[in-house]
């Protein structure tokens, strides 16, 4: 008996002590649940403005003059100098003597033809002076203004046809236009520069012998400076050639305008894309040189109400997230225009939205949303 009660004794303490805790459980109250508090977004956001924006296309092209010249000689004789050293990179201004070739030759054949139409002037004077003696003094004037050192004057008009015949058969006219001819021929010895510009090339130095068909060298003009710039062909329809360009370069600094002279017709195959040219307009102090890289800035047409949205801020290529009621709101728009860092947006925003204007992640539409406060830099 005492064996069993050894053996009991401490299973009734175990029943004891588990009925006395679950007794004094019953006293104690639960603690309450906490409710998680609702997440609230902090966003940027912009106030939407509806107004016009214009276009903006970029491009990137060489600058090159519009106007080289190559310079060949159409007569023979020795090259002498000019006004200037006529070697690469020379600078020289309209009107400058680049080149002349030796005259000696043609100066002995003009006054040669010169002398053979005073000789036939002298014969005909005697026969109009004695048949037309009212016209003999404007033909005695014209026989006393021919001179050697000066360009022959404009033959006068025949009063009649006798006159005419008279002329023509003492070889009047045809001594004069080879004076004409002769006069042209000489010209040609002189290179003048038609324009402000620089040299490109000089093939032949002072002192060689140039040939007709020679070539002598090349200039360029630097007053019309135009750039050659591809555009993808479906931004051509919102240049606005009325607009100004702005150019820029990576490899000289400055800052210039230009403006759009032409456009292509003709769309390349391999890139989509369509030449225009546009004009440089600089001043006289500015630096610019002939192959310098630019890029342009062109101010194409304006889109009516519309508002500038940063690429950051566009979801699923249509889609922004607007702040309505403390709460984001998902919202599709249309894009009337894509640029590299932002959208022109035409439909879909209203003026006085609040447009979130930063990339959000894990969030959806509906979700608690807070503006940012911004500082007046960040407003500026």
């Amino acid at each position: 008996m005492r064996r069993k009660i050894v053996y009991l004794l401490p299973v009734l303490i175990v029943i004891a002590g588990f009925a006395a805790m679950r007794f004094l459980s019953s006293f104690k109250t639960a603690p309450e649940k906490k409710k998680p508090e609702p997440v609230v977004k902090i966003v940027e956001t912009r106030i939407v403005e509806l107004e016009d924006v214009p276009a903006e296309i970029v491009a990137y092209g060489r600058l090159a003059s519009s106007q080289p010249v190559i310079l060949y000689s159409e007569v023979v004789g020795t090259l002498q100098r000019g006004d200037l050293n006529f070697r690469p990179g020379q600078s020289f201004k309209k009107g400058n003597l680049l080149l002349k070739i030796d005259t000696r030759q043609i100066t002995l054949d003009i006054n040669t033809a010169k002398s053979d139409l005073l000789t036939a002037l002298a014969s005909v004077l005697p026969e109009i002076k004695i048949d037309f003696p009212e016209e003999f003094p404007v033909w005695q004037d014209y026989f006393n203004s021919c001179r050697f050192d000066k360009k022959i004057p404009d033959l006068p008009a025949a009063a009649n046809q006798k006159i005419k015949l008279y002329l023509s058969r003492f070889n009047v006219y045809k001594i004069y236009f080879t004076i004409r001819d002769l006069e042209i021929l000489y010209e040609k010895h002189f290179f003048y520069a038609p324009f402000k510009g620089s040299i490109v090339s000089a093939d032949l130095r002072v002192g060689s012998n140039a040939r007709t068909g020679t070539r002598l060298g090349e200039i360029i003009n630097l007053e019309n400076l135009e750039a050659e710039m591809p555009v993808p062909a479906e931004d051509i329809r919102w240049i606005d050639r009325t607009k100004p360009v702005n150019l820029t370069s990576s490899e000289i600094s400055g800052n210039w305008t230009g403006t759009i002279r032409r456009i292509g017709k003709t769309i390349d195959t391999r890139t989509q894309t369509v030449q225009i040219y546009i004009e440089v307009d600089q001043s006289e102090d500015e630096n610019l040189y002939d192959g310098v890289f630019l890029k342009a800035t062109i101010f194409g047409l304006n889109i009516p109400k519309a508002f500038v949205v940063p690429r950051e801020a566009l979801y699923e290529q249509q889609f922004v997230y607007l702040l309505e009621d403390d709460k984001l709101s998902l919202r599709p728009v249309q894009i009337a225009r894509r640029q590299p860092d932002y959208v022109i947006v035409n439909g879909g925003l209203n003026d006085g939205d609040l447009l979130v204007v930063e990339m959000l992640q894990g969030v959806i539409p509906g979700m608690l949303a807070r503006q940012k406060q911004q500082t007046s830099e960040d407003k500026n």
